[in-house]
């Protein structure tokens, strides 16, 4: 369960990208829009490999064709998660996203956008099943500290009240087989914020330790 409400939080809370828009290095530049959680992490591999120029253009587009989308479907069921997110809106961009160890892979995106003559950021949470998320803040004047995208993913949910980056282990968890399996069955990262993933991953260890 999360802590992210607290008197004395951590320092890591404070962090606040300076802008969703401007990209801290070319990988980041080239992921920020991606849909699709196995070929993101098939371009990070090449790119760590410098073999980036060795990649078929086509794996490259937010969303990929029809065609290419059906060619990976077909190596695994796993290549489908996060291809069924909704498009991109004009300037948005995902700020975070929620990934989960399902058989499809599924995968929850938190985005940012401007609009035209407005000075305001604009949030929503989307997924590949057409959901409605709350989202708490719905707007900002500057990008968020790491520990306002905490607590507006705390305060997010599916129904379980306990939080967007809980809620699918709480789903999952049963008392006969325990809470072991689900471990690292939710992954929660961002290429903006830099300790997202260790925030939660320690939360999800404690929740595994608190049922078992």
């Amino acid at each position: 369960m999360s802590k992210s409400i607290t008197k004395n939080p951590p320092s890591y809370f404070s962090f606040q990208p300076v802008s969703y828009w401007e990209e801290s290095d070319p990988l980041t530049a080239i992921l920020r829009n991606v849909k699709g959680t196995n070929r993101r992490q098939m371009i990070a591999d090449f790119w760590d490999q410098d073999r980036f120029s060795e990649l078929d253009p086509t794996l490259l587009a937010d969303s990929p064709s029809p065609e290419v989308r059906r060619e990976l479907e077909a190596i695994h069921p796993s290549f489908m998660g996060g291809e069924y997110l909704p498009d991109f809106l004009p300037t948005e961009v995902e700020i975070a996203r929620i990934e989960l160890k399902s058989t499809t892979s599924d995968v929850v995106s938190i985005r940012a956008r401007r609009r035209p003559k407005d000075e305001l950021v604009h949030y929503r949470i989307v997924d590949e099943y057409e959901n409605t998320y709350e989202i708490q803040p719905e707007t900002s004047t500057a990008p968020l500290t790491q520990g306002e995208l905490i607590a507006l993913i705390d305060t997010s949910d599916c129904g379980l009240e306990v939080g967007l980056a809980h809620c699918f282990n709480a789903l999952n968890y049963s008392e006969t087989r325990g809470a072991e399996h689900l471990r690292h069955f939710t992954t929660v990262s961002s290429l903006f914020y830099p300790d997202l993933f260790k925030h939660y991953d320690g939360e999800h260890e404690a929740w595994v330790r608190d049922n078992t």
